[in-house]
Parts: C-alpha cells; structure tokens; sequence
C-alpha cells in the first residue's frame, strides 16, 4: 500500500499522458511515455523501466499491430527509365534533404464504393513528411503535386537521393526530368522487393492505426477520409515525438539540425 501510494502522483501523470498524447487509435507505449516524463521536473529522473511497469500494472499499452491492410502496387513492368538502387536498404541520413523516400498507399472506402491514394515524401534524417497529396486517382498529377511542393519548399537540394519503387509514375520522363532539373539522383528498389522501401511502409502501417483500421465504416465520402489523413500527418510531423530523435518531434529536430548547420 505505500508503494502504491508513492507512486500514484507517476501514475496519474502516466495516465494523462497516455489518454492525450496519441491521436486516434494510436496511444504511446512506455518508450514515448517516458520520454515525454522527461521533459517535466517532477518526474525527469524516472527509470524507463519503471514507467514500462507500472504502464502494465494498469493495463496501459501501446498500439498493437493489426493485419488486414491492403497495399497498392503500382508496377506495370517497364514503362520509362529504372534507376538503380543507391539506397540498398541504408536508411539513415546525418542531415535534412539528403535522402528522401516516396510510395503511394490505397484506402478503399466500402461506404461509397470509392478509392483514395495518399502519396508522402519522407525525410529519413528526422522522419518528417516533407509533402504529400491524396486523390480518388493514382495519376501522374498525385505525384507531381506532392513533389512540386516539396521542391518549392526546399530550394537547396542538390545531392539529394530521392527513393521510390519502379511504380509506373516514377519512371515517366516528367518526374525524371523534374529531379535532374534540380540534381537530384534517383534511386529506386529492386523488382517486387518492398523491404527495399520499408520505412515507407512503416509509416503508412503507423498512419493506419491511427485513423483507419477499425473506423473503416466512419467515413462516409472521400473527402472525409483526406481531411483526416491531412490532420494526422499535421500532427505527426509538429507533435508525435519519436525515440530516435531523443523525444522531439520531426519538424523540432529539423529546426534543430538547420540551426546547426548554421
């Protein structure tokens, strides 16, 4: 009884945090929690391995993984140019805009019988996405919208490597041409090989869980489903911290690493 009462101010915290911090069905498991304890005087010298404890004790878990996604593939053979694949799984970067990382994802919404894509950029030096479109049609405009808004964002890009599959779209010669007019090299993964592009997958998987799988029947229209998608990629980016990046958010850490370069 008094260990418990010592330590129901920590699981109180613990339990605030752990109802506000996620967004939808995701939830932070102890990593995150403890990082985010951290940052407060009150408990910034808590063991990680007691938040994991106590986070069981309560029945406090992180988002469990959910099979049943379906994952589009864009691949039609060799329609234009195949890159090489630089990358070869080496997924870390020292620095922002020095490898980023592209792949379209499908959601089809069985409520009105429509399809919506979702094409990111991802920054492997802070994870952030850099851009992104959604559209009821995997066409050349989804991809060359996201990268427009990429490109206009960031003007200092030469020697960036830029990632994607042999999906059809990235072998045209407008989207080749577009990453040359601003030195930028194209890498691409092997044939039917999508471990070659993991960490976009592992984003989309996470983007899932949080707003899709079990609210499948919720949205009633496309429109509803992009509205989501854009305001967890907004909180993604500004707020969900990561381990990786000592507790920061991807766009802290990318203000933090371009101060630095400074």
């Amino acid at each position: 009884m008094k260990k418990d009462d010592k330590d129901s101010a920590l699981k109180a915290r613990i339990r605030e945090l752990y109802a506000t911090k996620g967004k939808g069905n995701e939830k932070y498991g102890y990593r995150r929690i403890h990082l985010e304890l951290r940052k407060e005087d009150e408990f910034c010298c808590v063991n990680h391995k007691k938040v994991q404890r106590l986070m069981q004790e309560m029945g406090l878990f992180g988002y469990i993984s959910r099979n049943g996604s379906r994952r589009y593939s864009s691949y039609r053979g060799n329609v234009g140019r195949i890159a090489d694949n630089i990358v070869d799984r080496q997924f870390e970067a020292e620095t922002p805009n020095t490898l980023w990382s592209t792949d379209i994802t499908e959601f089809r919404l069985d409520t009105c019988e429509r399809k919506v894509y979702l094409s990111p950029i991802k920054d492997f030096c802070d994870g952030s996405i850099v851009s992104h479109s959604c559209s009821t049609s995997p066409n050349m405009n989804l991809v060359m919208s996201m990268l427009d808004n990429a490109l206009n964002k960031n003007m200092c890009l030469s020697g960036l490597v830029f990632h994607s599959d042999q999906g059809w779209q990235y072998q045209q010669k407008v989207w080749i041409d577009k990453l040359e007019s601003r030195c930028i090299t194209q890498s691409m993964s092997r044939k039917g090989n999508c471990l070659d592009n993991s960490k976009m997958e592992t984003f989309f998987a996470t983007l899932k869980k949080a707003i899709w799988f079990g609210k499948e029947k919720s949205y009633r229209s496309p429109e509803e489903l992009i509205a989501a998608i854009n305001d967890y990629i907004d909180w993604y980016n500004s707020e969900r911290i990561q381990v990786k990046l000592k507790g920061m958010s991807p766009l802290q850490f990318r203000k933090h690493a371009f101060k630095i370069a400074l």
